[in-house]
């Protein structure tokens, strides 16, 4: 079974007419276990939906930093879903794609709102970071959140490091076939805390010169196996025994992991 841990299975609906339907049976048909994030309230209503199309598909409720300002004064707003969701993603900062430096402070209430959720509730969060990893790795710091998963890691390597000792995840994603600092951040995760991404549809545009197919996490566990000099087979292994440590005995993950042991088992 293919673990896809970052993927955005709602926004296939902004490609075109069939891409949902299309994707839906890409995963079904590849056995690829999908953590479908969410960028607000209405994606994560979408996701749940989906969900229900697709066995396969685990929604999780977050509110990306791009959406931010809309919820930073209306935080009760969002504490249904957070408590609804078995974990918190996708959220985090983002000082790189977003310049407009008056939007920061909203950036960063919705995130320290989410970060108290996940401690309080103990859940797992799917961070953001890019261009704010240090700011990030303090505030995780701040609120001793236990199970976090970095996605798409690409910053400077003595935070990554930093995030490595404190036992964080990192999703690798398509860009590790093309990147030399990908490549390196892709060989020095722990292989513990590896997992694979794919970020579709809209993050491996800018790669592959066209939205992301849920398939392509196979050329991402190529390129992973490729930079760590093993096989594809071990990567898939290895992901597959990495979620299950994540998830570990939380009940609100009891379906999910009853679909990788499974797996694991070859039933």
């Amino acid at each position: 079974m293919f673990i896809d841990a970052h993927s955005h299975v709602d926004r296939y609906e902004l490609v075109d007419e069939q891409a949902l339907g299309s994707a839906i049976a890409e995963i079904t048909q590849h056995r690829i276990l999908t953590i479908s994030n969410s960028m607000d309230l209405q994606s994560y209503k979408r996701n749940l939906e989906i969900s229900e199309m697709c066995s396969l598909v685990l929604p999780t409720f977050g509110v990306h930093p791009w959406n931010a300002p809309e919820y930073a004064d209306r935080l009760d707003d969002l504490s249904e879903a957070i408590e609804q969701s078995p974990m918190i993603g996708e959220i985090g900062l983002d000082h790189y794609f977003i310049q407009d430096t008056s939007t920061y402070p909203a950036q960063r209430k919705v995130l320290e709102f989410f970060l108290g959720a996940a401690r309080e509730q103990e859940k797992i969060t799917s961070l953001h970071t890019k261009g704010a990893e240090r700011e990030v790795l303090g505030l995780l710091d701040q609120y001793d959140i236990p199970r976090v998963i970095v996605h798409w890691y690409s910053g400077p390597l003595d935070i990554f490091r930093e995030m490595v000792t404190r036992g964080v995840y990192f999703t690798v994603g398509i860009e590790v076939v093309y990147s030399e600092h990908i490549q390196t951040i892709a060989q020095q995760i722990p292989s513990t805390q590896l997992l694979t991404e794919t970020d579709n549809p809209g993050g491996p545009k800018g790669f592959i010169g066209r939205p992301g197919m849920p398939v392509l996490v196979k050329d991402v566990v190529r390129g992973v196996a490729e930079a760590r000099r093993t096989t594809a087979e071990a990567i898939i292994q290895t992901v597959q025994t990495n979620l299950l440590e994540l998830i570990g005995d939380d009940r609100r993950f009891s379906d999910t992991r009853v679909v990788l042991e499974k797996w694991q088992s070859g039933d």
